[in-house]
């Protein structure tokens, strides 16, 4: 094999390894056994051959993206009568014959015919009569019937391929010329069918830009969208985050939902998430999500007064603002769970998605925004919240920009502290002291006393005699809570007297509160379930009861 090409080298290669036990013979095609179709003879052509012809038959070309044109004797018969129903070409014909220049028949052209005349561009041969450019030669033609055949022929044929305009103008071109054959062209390229509905321009279309009011305050004007197709997680597998963000201080919200959800859930949603942190929103600008355009998102919206600005279909540009945000969210979350769906972290936690999603809206809110040249979260709350290596950097003196201002500041804080240490000591006999709230918080006093100060504690806390109603109290409380209590004169007020105060209840210890069970399970031996019970107390641990063991089970149980 002296010059191998790449397929007979990757045979040859192939078989290196057998080479040592096998041999390569060559047989003549007559020799082998095997169908060669190169070296059989020719079958007859005679009835027994299935592709038998008969002699002068025509043969049948089966293609129908091929079409033969022929330019017979009728077609230059038609050409040639075509002349003579023409003003411009009976003229033109007059002119070519004549041997002289004859300037009244020039003048009697139109404008175009001369101009071409003029410059020599019409020649006369059998009959006909070619215009000629610089490149080409062609005949010309007057007939309005063959001028559309052969436009259909250079552009709307199998063969032609619906071309663009320019090529088939070149087409023509090198076939016929006619006057205004640039504008008929154009013309029959334009309003083509197929061509209008296939064609499309590989730039970017130029429309009318609308610029979109910019709001003045917080949560003014909000995007909304979807980030859908990620992968379940959490308890209720989560597969879908809707992502809001406030076009004035760019803050996102992302919050877990499921795909499925109908708009009831969405509206649900936005009320008891949304509305609690933003208030009522004035403006939503969104894509055209069935929830968005739902009858009840609109009449709940109309409802709070708030107004729906739609995009138009393709044109994810109106809400581009929530949509980088998703393109932000992804990389966060593409990077999150690039190894898989569930990864445990250095302290052997188990994260997904739903769990690592405050995270990512944290980072969004504190980091400097391109737009705005701020974080978010101070141009919506005038103040950053602290992060993890704020806390380097805690025992540094912070400096206000404006000096004035901090004194001032300092000034007011000083002499308010020194105001109200002034009247914890003015005073040590009667005090009021603030007990904590309970579940008749409605309908209770919001300080009880008067109580004695027996103690003062590091300046900003005393200790006070409790009665034996609030002796499970812890009797030190912090300056801010008591104030001085002024007794009435006996005397000049002596039906005051007479008035019942009234008395904190006693608090039992011994009792607390179920809020919520939390799962149920069930005993293999004596087949006892028993349920998995939270207190309100928060010192108090999760306990496994059984149902009778647990007040208002009823209820609690068929919330579970």
């Amino acid at each position: 094999m002296k010059t191998p090409n790449r397929h007979m080298l990757r045979w040859k290669i192939a078989i290196q390894e057998y080479r040592g036990n096998m041999t390569i013979v060559h047989k003549d095609g007559n020799i082998n056994n095997n169908a060669d179709e190169l070296r059989r003879g020719p079958l007859p052509n005679n009835i027994d051959n299935p592709s038998y012809v008969p002699e002068g038959a025509s043969p049948k070309i089966p293609i129908e993206g091929i079409i033969f044109t022929d330019l017979n004797t009728p077609f230059f018969a038609e050409l040639r009568n075509g002349y003579t129903q023409d003003k411009n070409f009976s003229i033109l014909y007059q002119l070519l014959t004549k041997d002289c220049k004859d300037n009244a028949l020039i003048h009697a052209l139109d404008e175009i015919w001369n101009k071409s005349s003029e410059k020599g561009r019409f020649h006369l041969l059998d009959g006909v009569i070619y215009h000629r450019t610089k490149h080409t030669c062609v005949m010309t033609v007057v007939d309005r019937s063959s001028i559309n055949l052969l436009l259909k022929e250079c552009h709307h044929s199998p063969s032609s391929g619906h071309l663009s305009e320019d090529r088939t103008r070149e087409k023509i071109k090198t076939c016929i010329w006619w006057p205004m054959c640039q504008k008929d062209v154009s013309e029959y390229f334009k309003t083509c069918d197929r061509c209008q509905k296939e064609n499309k321009s590989t730039g970017k279309r130029l429309g009318n830009m609308i610029t979109i009011q910019e709001p003045r305050r917080p949560w003014e004007i909000v995007h909304m969208n979807w980030v859908t197709g990620l992968p379940p997680g959490g308890d209720l597998s989560f597969n879908n985050i809707p992502v809001i963000g406030d076009r004035f201080g760019k803050t996102p919200i992302f919050l877990p939902f499921h795909k499925d959800d109908k708009s009831r859930d969405t509206a649900l949603l936005i009320w008891n998430r949304v509305v609690l942190w933003t208030g009522i929103l004035t403006n939503i600008i969104s894509d055209r999500d069935p929830k968005f355009t739902s009858a009840l998102w609109k009449n709940v919206q109309q409802i709070f007064g708030t107004k729906l600005f739609f995009s138009t279909a393709y044109h994810p540009q109106t809400d581009g603002l929530a949509e980088r945000m998703i393109q932000t969210l992804k990389n966060i979350v593409r990077r999150c769970f690039s190894y898989s769906l569930e990864f445990k972290d250095c302290n052997g936690f188990t994260h997904d998605l739903c769990t690592l999603l405050p995270e990512p809206e944290l980072e969004y809110k504190t980091s400097i925004h391109g737009s705005t040249k701020q974080a978010p979260a101070i141009l919506e709350k005038g103040w950053s919240p602290k992060l993890p290596q704020d806390f380097l950097t805690k025992d540094l003196v912070e400096i206000h920009l404006k000096d004035a201002s901090f004194k001032g500041m300092l000034d007011k804080a000083r002499n308010h502290s020194v105001r109200c240490m002034e009247d914890s000591f003015a005073y040590a006999e009667d005090k009021w002291d603030k007990s904590h709230a309970t579940t008749d918080f409605k309908l209770k006093d919001s300080f009880a006393g008067p109580y004695v100060i027996k103690a003062l504690h590091v300046e900003n806390s005393v200790e006070v005699e409790l009665s034996e109603e609030l002796s499970n109290k812890s009797p030190t409380f912090p300056v801010s809570l008591i104030k001085p209590y002024k007794a009435s004169d006996a005397e000049k007020l002596p039906l005051r007297n007479k008035v019942p105060q009234a008395i904190p209840p006693i608090e039992s210890s011994g009792f607390k509160k179920i809020t919520k069970v939390l799962k149920e399970r069930k005993l293999r031996t004596n087949k006892v379930r028993e349920y998995l019970v939270r207190y309100s107390e928060p010192t108090c641990e999760d306990e496994l009861l059984a149902e009778k063991d647990i007040p208002a089970a009823t209820k609690l149980l068929r919330r579970l």
